[in-house]
């Protein structure tokens, strides 16, 4: 089986210089950040769903020239990476589960300037200051550095350069209907909440991560808006997945 994401077209931001972002590989979310993650900031993820699967295609392309760095606080599963292009070669893996020993670990790398990206799987609840030294010390290193939480909180969401907030639009099945369908993938909407170069409210970026037989038809699913809680509704649309 393979994986990818996709994404629908959105309105062109203004673009940044090639040398000041790090694309993501994901065509409209580029063109919706104006050619991708800055470097040098502290960028927050956030969201229900879909967070872990925009890192890892970060990863993903991050590692096929330089080094990234994951902070792990138990979560990681490195063969996911793999499927996603990650060159596990080039990960380096730091362990720690407390907030003092994630922002410990996150320094330590932002200072040594190895790794292009520095990505912190479950942001902790750190006091303002400590995410402002930490986004201070990625500016001056040019480093990319990436958090995951399902809501930032204050102090990181006022430290963070960019924002984005993802929310799940649909899930795709396949195979047999009813109970004994299979997951095939989601859809997600990406909306900017802050970013520093640039106003907020431009159009949302439209992600399709699937993880399908190649050929298979696929069935969408949609969630009811405003409730990610609620069963999804019946009504669906066969397609066909394009890579």
């Amino acid at each position: 089986m393979k994986s990818g994401l996709s994404a629908s077209a959105v309105a062109v931001r203004r673009a940044l210089p090639p040398d000041r972002v790090i694309p993501t590989a994901i065509p409209a979310l580029d063109r919706l950040l104006g050619g991708g993650f800055p470097r040098g900031a502290l960028v927050m993820l956030e969201g229900n769903a879909g967070r872990w699967s925009i890192a890892a295609r970060l990863v993903a392309t991050v590692t096929h020239r330089a080094l990234a760095a994951i902070v792990d606080d138990g979560g990681l599963y490195p063969p996911s990476l793999e499927r996603a292009g990650a060159r596990l070669d080039r990960v380096l893996i730091a362990p720690a589960r407390t907030p003092l020993g994630i922002a410990r670990a996150v320094d330590i790398l932002l200072r040594t300037r190895a790794c292009r990206l520095v990505l912190v799987l479950t942001a902790p609840d750190l006091r303002a200051a400590v995410w402002m030294r930490l986004a201070r010390l990625a500016q001056r290193a040019g480093v990319l550095l990436v958090a995951i939480a399902t809501r930032a909180s204050a102090s990181l969401a006022g430290a963070a350069a960019l924002r984005l907030d993802c929310t799940l639009e649909r899930v795709l099945v396949y195979g047999t209907r009813g109970l004994w369908c299979t997951f095939a993938g989601y859809d997600l909407r990406v909306h900017v909440r802050k970013h520093h170069g640039f106003s907020t409210g431009a159009t949302p970026a439209h992600v399709r991560a699937v993880n399908v037989p190649a050929g298979a038809m696929a069935r969408e699913r949609a969630i009811a808006p405003g409730s990610q809680t609620q069963a999804p509704q019946r009504r669906e649309r066969k397609h066909a997945v394009v890579r």
